[in-house]
C-alpha cells in the first residue's frame, strides 16, 4: 500500500446495504463489477455523486445509500481507475485493505435517473464480458 495519503476527506462509500453510524465495511465480498470475484479491498471516493453511481449500480434490490466513511488504515489510489483508465486520479477514487467506518448517511449527491442507471449497467455487462482483469 502507499504509505502517501492523497486526501484528508470527506470519503463517501455507496451501497444498497442498509447500514448504521458506527457499522465498519470491510472487503472480503463479492464484486459489483465482476460477481464471481471476492475482493480483497473496500473501495470509496472523495466525491459524493461517485459514491452515488456506486450506490445506484450495486447488486442487490435495495435502496441506495450513500455513507460519509473514514478508513482505519492505509489506502491507496484505485488501480482499476487510476492510470488504468483516467491519467492520475479525476474520480478520486481510493481502496484500502482496513475497514472503513460509517460517520454519517448522505443525501445530498446526485442521483441518477433511470435512463442512465439501466445505460450504465448495459456499459458494464459489455465490460464484464471482457477479459480484462480487475486489480485486486
Amino acid at each position: 500500500m502507499a504509505d502517501r495519503i492523497q486526501e484528508k476527506g470527506p470519503f463517501y462509500h455507496g451501497t444498497k446495504a442498509e447500514l448504521q453510524i458506527g457499522d465498519y465495511l470491510s472487503p472480503g465480498f463479492h464484486s459489483n463489477y465482476r460477481p464471481n470475484v471476492v475482493m480483497n479491498h473496500i473501495y470509496f471516493t472523495a466525491l459524493k455523486d461517485g459514491a452515488g453511481l456506486a450506490a445506484a449500480l450495486a447488486r442487490g434490490e435495495g435502496a441506495e445509500h450513500v455513507y460519509q466513511v473514514e478508513p482505519t488504515g492505509a489506502f491507496e489510489d484505485d488501480p482499476n481507475v487510476t492510470d488504468k483508465k483516467f491519467p492520475g486520479n479525476p474520480t478520486r477514487s481510493y481502496r484500502s485493505m482496513y475497514p472503513l467506518r460509517i460517520v454519517a448517511e448522505i443525501n445530498d449527491y446526485r442521483r441518477l435517473t433511470n435512463e442512465e442507471r439501466e445505460n450504465w449497467k448495459k456499459n458494464l455487462e459489455v465490460v464484464a464480458k471482457r477479459d480484462e482483469d480487475i486489480i485486486n
